[in-house]
């Protein structure tokens, strides 16, 4: 999809979002989340029928933005020291450590609550590098776990899954039937990752956000609000620089 960022004023309030141009989308759509406004628009349509969409969902928008502000204004400090990172939710050190054998390639150890990357003597791959593969693996297990539970409930079932770092998104589902999510998710506690794989697979059954979509999400997912309302407070800190975190070891 092309992605333009665009601003409007709705009410008295001016409001930035990212326009989002597809071929596949058969209506106009917004979305509202802890990641800004989201507008997607098929091909085709013109910027006026843009806006008058925008001018009759006046309220709605204006309701979600004020619940996103509140949710923000709960946000809590990050407890988070040099060398630490959350991993399942839970503060954990990182530390590199070098091997003297010989052959002997880059390896992630987790024990006792402590990630170690052991760096191999021959290896040129740089520990964050390592770190970052290491985790991704984490959250693709972790992923597949939830999916196998939640798309036997439902009787959906993706074309494609893809494990990714979406700059602004924890988790897509396409019009093409395909489920992306973001590696960090690893970072967060498991009824989070629970409650964003569950957002994603029911949009394979409701392709919108309407009642029937969050009473469809809160049935398989009971801790829905709860989870809302720790990525509020602590989403920033799944955004650490592993490599910055590497490099400070």
């Amino acid at each position: 999809m092309q992605q333009t960022l665009k601003t409007i004023t709705i009410g008295q309030r001016k409001v930035e979002y990212r326009l989002r141009c597809s071929k596949t989308a058969q209506k106009l759509r917004v979305r509202i989340g802890l990641d800004g406004v989201e507008v997607i628009q098929p091909i085709g349509r013109d910027a006026q029928e843009l806006d008058a969409f925008l001018e009759t969902n006046h309220d709605w928008i204006i309701n979600q933005l004020e619940r996103i502000d509140q949710m923000r204004s709960i946000r809590k400090p990050s407890n988070i020291k040099k060398g630490e990172m959350l991993f399942r939710g839970t503060i954990t050190p990182v530390l590199v450590e070098s091997i003297a054998r010989r052959k002997a390639t880059n390896r992630v150890i987790f024990n006792n609550n402590i990630i170690t990357i052991v760096r191999g003597s021959i290896s040129n791959t740089p520990p964050f590098t390592t770190l970052e593969n290491w985790l991704r693996l984490q959250a693709k297990q972790a992923i597949a776990d939830h999916l196998d539970t939640l798309t036997e409930k439902l009787g959906s079932y993706p074309n494609k899954i893809y494990i990714m770092e979406q700059r602004t998104k924890w988790g897509n589902c396409s019009a093409l039937q395909n489920l992306s999510f973001n590696w960090r998710l690893i970072m967060a506690p498991d009824f989070v990752l629970h409650y964003l794989v569950t957002h994603e697979v029911v949009h394979l059954e409701v392709p919108d956000h309407s009642k029937r979509f969050w009473l469809t999400v809160q049935s398989l997912c009971p801790k829905m609000d709860r989870a809302k309302q720790w990525l509020s407070a602590n989403s920033e800190q799944l955004k650490v620089d592993v490599r910055q975190l590497c490099s400070s070891l």
